[in-house]
């Protein structure tokens, strides 16, 4: 059995229903619906987490569907800055102790402004990332937007 990892811990510590899924996976294809198929769930219960930076906000996460691809213009907006882009994956580690394919929302090293596409609330349970790649944690969407202190936003393209 694999160990728990800090955001399966956080998030139980924080008493809320939660279960994992393992999976294999390829190094060379991160591909978050790669995950959705690999645990059965509609890639739109299946959220990625991507870091961007903002010009005056600094860093901020964006939760999103896997098979949705984030609007900077719209992440900008939400959190309140002018513009928006992605970091560089090679900055991911050192920003949030995760890796790519393995980032997730809950136990980044820094609490950053999170934001979920606000579709997730659609839902009685998503999927993210339980801080390692293949390794999922399937839960209440409101429940984790309220652990990380996140807010819904509209995020798509």
């Amino acid at each position: 059995m694999a160990t728990k990892t800090n955001a399966v811990r956080l998030v139980q510590q924080a008493k809320i229903p939660c279960r994992e899924e393992f999976y294999e996976f390829d190094e060379n294809d991160l591909n978050g619906n790669h995950a959705a198929v690999a645990i059965g769930f509609p890639p739109e219960q299946v959220y990625k987490t991507l870091v961007a930076k903002g010009s005056r906000t600094g860093i901020n996460v964006f939760c999103i569907p896997v098979c949705g691809e984030l609007d900077l213009k719209k992440a900008a907006k939400a959190a309140g800055d002018k513009d928006m882009a992605l970091v560089p994956v090679k900055e991911l580690l050192s920003l949030t102790g995760y890796i790519r394919g393995g980032c997730s929302p809950v136990g980044m090293k820094k609490k950053y402004p999170t934001y979920f596409e606000e579709t997730c609330e659609l839902f009685d349970e998503i999927a993210v990332s339980a801080g390692e790649r293949g390794h999922q944690m399937i839960l209440a969407p409101m429940s984790l937007v309220s652990l990380v202190n996140g807010k819904l936003a509209d995020l798509l393209t």
